[in-house]
Formats: C-alpha cells, structure tokens, sequence
C-alpha cells in the first residue's frame, strides 16, 4: 500500500498547488490547514480518510503530539524540522516526505523566514480527536 500513497500525494499536490495561492489565510493562526476531503475509509468505517494541505507561517511551530492513525506528509515550498520525540531532528524541503505511524510523538515547526507548505494523508480512527498533546 505504501507505494501507491506517495503516488497519490503527488498527484494531489500537483492538482491542489493553484488553490494554495488563492486560498484566503487567517491572521495570527499558527499551522493553517485547509482540508480537500474527509471520508470514510472503505471497507473500513470505522477509520476515515482525509487530505489536506498545511501552510506554516514562519516561525510558527506545533508541541509533540501524536495521531489516532497513520499520516503521510509531503513538503511542498519552503522547509519544516520534523521532530521524532527523543530523536535528532530532521529539515525536510520541497520534495521530502514524511511517513508517521499510528501513535508516533512527533512535532513540526518552521524554523525558516518564510511559509512552509505541505499536503497532508491521513488514515485515522473515526470519531476520535485527530491530534492528542504530549507533554514535553
């Protein structure tokens, strides 16, 4: 399955990269996503699925957390430092991608003078919150 899902971010990154640009922002947000579809899982109710693309102002990051499920990110402009709780960090740039397992503490954040872009997969537990803080 793994192969078919870089495919896919790729594809949507290329159909959703217009609409980055147009899509208004509001000031003062910190992670601004803008979601192209949330839906269930097939075969799989209990599971949904939802794509999305993620602006990240400079200078703006997010606390260690972990998800309900599986996410695939891809960086699309700019750079973001993607932490593994307890490991070293990582600088991803346009065309890096990320695969982070159900459950793994991690975090994000734009350490740059610029916006970060990425899209965002996810495969996560139905009615459950999709992001639950960790405590440093």
């Amino acid at each position: 399955m793994n192969k078919l899902i870089v495919p896919a971010i790729a594809v949507a990154a290329a159909v959703a990269a217009p609409a980055w640009s147009q899509t208004p922002q509001p000031q003062g947000s910190r992670f601004q996503p803008t979601p192209y579809f949330v839906m269930p899982l097939e075969k799989d109710p209990t599971r949904q699925v939802r794509l999305q693309s993620v602006v990240i102002p400079p200078g703006a990051g997010n606390q260690f957390h972990r998800h309900p499920g599986d996410q695939w990110w891809a960086v699309q402009e700019g750079e973001v430092t993607y932490t593994v709780k307890g490991q070293p960090s990582r600088v991803l740039k346009a065309g890096d991608f990320v695969y982070v397992p159900r459950g793994t503490v991690h975090r994000n954040q734009n350490l740059s003078d610029k916006p970060a872009r990425s899209i965002e997969l996810n495969i996560t537990d139905k009615d459950k919150p999709q992001t639950e803080q960790v405590t440093e």
